[in-house]
């Protein structure tokens, strides 16, 4: 068997690799290499990044080996080829991506399941079984997913011969009949929560097992507001695809939106101008601030200390108004377009935002000093839902909640878009992964998100804001990455003839994350719970597409 020759295959993989990330993936190569026929590289090229395509047969073995290289498991999708099913799995090692694919027959899709291997990849499984009908061999918990009881079973809403309206029946059987996993012994209880809750919350489902007030076990059962987006933008043009991904989960408009343009752009081979991508950066700065601001003060509330609450949701409504004078729109929705932005910043307008980073520093400041002084907010927080560094490295924990429980990863810093390349982004990172670590890691992103955009605004260059679209080539496809205030969004989108969506695949952090709160909450007091639901703050919406 040949020896891998390192200067091919760093071309095969994409010009977004570099030496460094090369040493990740070629262990992987040089095993695949030397276990099994090591895949063809597709001749699609998936902007800037490329594929590997790979037999179903070794779709598992190869997650075993990746696994064992310590290469991180990203998202996992599928596609209706006609005959054919394709499956996707995006991984990740030092900042660069490796895209594998595997075609399965339609009447027959199986191929071996690489959830034994990664925790992340679960879900994503049991959703293309839903969604597609693919059979994945050895997966530990097939259970359904996300249909819930809204079609048949022998009916899959992502097929294209599925109608984009459905066939809704009149009334949706209620779904009573999912084996929820249970607990038996001397005193222990159920105690089922939601799906629907007392405040304007999403629906989701919590079944708690539990001796006293210790948590045994916590299932989480989601899906119950998913939206079709995926179906929905099938057929679409670049400028309304750009406002579907804005409302896949209304606090991340500005994440989403960026990374489904980014995509398209890739796919679209358009560089768009650095005034635009200064102020991308400048909404979603902003966009961090506003939700880690109402997050501190929903984590106090959920302890009692209900004065932080009303000054952290006083200095967020004050920026949202600031949004909404500046970009018009509180929530920064519609700001960002295919080709760049809809809204420009004058020049007068800089001196207030740097006003009003300067008061939020100050009165952050003076509240924070009296959470460090108030021993019952401690007692609540500190050592409450703890996430072990070692649980967060193999759930593949995002953003905050990775940060605190010792995972480095920020794609601002290790696979640094525009305008974050030309900065030296600094990620705050801690270990003690509890509650308390949640909330700190947010204060401390906040304060490195006002640097950043003081310096955004302080450089920010001169001329367009926009560039003309360029229609993209048949079969064009490309990915977007971008580090919201949750974590790490990836974006798929691919391009049939006339510049028309044919795929559109977003995944959200909280895709990822939402299992971390089955974990954190083992041991703890069942009152805790809600405390530590909200220091991990999942998008219900984000989660069903």
């Amino acid at each position: 068997m040949n020896d891998i020759n390192e200067d091919v295959v760093m071309t095969e993989i994409g010009d977004s690799c570099t030496k460094q990330a090369f040493a990740g993936f070629k262990p992987l190569l040089e095993t695949l290499k030397l276990n099994f026929y090591a895949g063809v590289i597709s001749d699609r090229q998936l902007s800037p990044y490329r594929t590997l395509g790979l037999p179903a047969e070794h779709w598992g073995l190869c997650a075993q080996i990746a696994q064992s290289e310590d290469i991180r498991w990203v998202a996992g999708w599928a596609e209706d080829r006609g005959d054919q099913i394709e499956i996707n799995v995006a991984l990740e090692k030092f900042g660069d991506y490796l895209i594998l694919r595997a075609l399965v027959d339609k009447d027959r899709p199986k191929l071996p399941s690489q959830t034994p291997y990664y925790w992340a990849a679960c879900r994503s499984e049991r959703y293309i079984q839903d969604m597609y009908g693919v059979c994945f061999i050895d997966h530990p918990d097939p259970r359904r997913w996300i249909r819930h009881q809204a079609w048949p079973e022998d009916r899959y809403p992502l097929r294209k011969d599925f109608p984009r309206a459905g066939n809704p029946a009149t009334e949706t059987p209620p779904d009573i009949d999912y084996e929820f996993l249970s607990a038996k012994g001397t005193g222990v209880y159920e105690i089922p929560v939601g799906p629907v809750h007392a405040g304007i919350i999403e629906p989701g489902h919590f079944r708690f097992q539990a001796v006293g007030e210790t948590v045994l076990n916590l299932e989480e059962r989601l899906g119950y507001v998913h939206k079709g987006i995926e179906k929905i933008s099938e057929g679409r043009n670049p400028e309304q695809l750009a406002r579907i991904a804005g409302r896949i989960s209304g606090d991340t408009t500005v994440g989403h939106t960026w990374a489904a343009c980014m995509a398209m752009e890739r796919a679209a081979n358009i560089e768009i101008p650095s005034r635009a991508t200064f102020l991308r950066a400048i909404l979603c700065e902003r966009e961090r601030i506003i939700n880690h601001l109402w997050d501190m003060g929903a984590i106090c509330n959920d302890v009692g200390f209900a004065f932080a609450n009303y000054q952290f949701g006083r200095l967020r409504e004050t920026w949202v108004r600031e949004n909404n004078c500046l970009f018009g729109h509180r929530l920064l929705m519609d700001r960002i377009i295919p080709g760049g932005v809809s809204c420009d910043l004058p020049k007068i307008f800089v001196a207030k935002i740097e006003h009003s980073i300067m008061i939020l520093e100050k009165e952050l400041a003076e509240i924070v000093t009296l959470l460090d002084f108030s021993e019952s907010l401690e007692n609540r927080l500190v050592t409450t839902g703890v996430l072990t560094v070692d649980t967060a490295r193999k759930l593949g924990a995002l953003g905050f909640v990775g940060r605190s429980s010792g995972q480095t990863f920020d794609v601002r810093h290790d696979a640094p878009y525009p305008p974050y390349d030309q900065l030296d982004i600094l990620v705050p990172v801690e270990d003690q992964g509890d509650v308390s670590s949640r909330f700190w890691i947010r204060y401390k992103e906040i304060k490195i998100a006002c640097q950043l955009i003081n310096w955004l605004v302080g450089n920010l260059p001169s001329g367009d804001i926009s560039t003309k679209w360029q229609q993209p080539a048949t079969n064009a496809e490309g990915i977007g990455l971008v580090e919201g205030w949750r974590g790490e969004i990836f974006c798929y989108v691919r391009f049939e003839k006339d510049n028309k969506i044919c795929r559109f695949y977003p995944r959200d952090p909280s895709i990822i994350n939402w299992p971390v709160l089955e974990k954190i909450v083992l041991g703890n007091i069942v009152p805790d719970f809600p405390v530590c639901n909200k220091s991990v703050n999942g998008s219900y919406s984000g989660h069903d597409l």
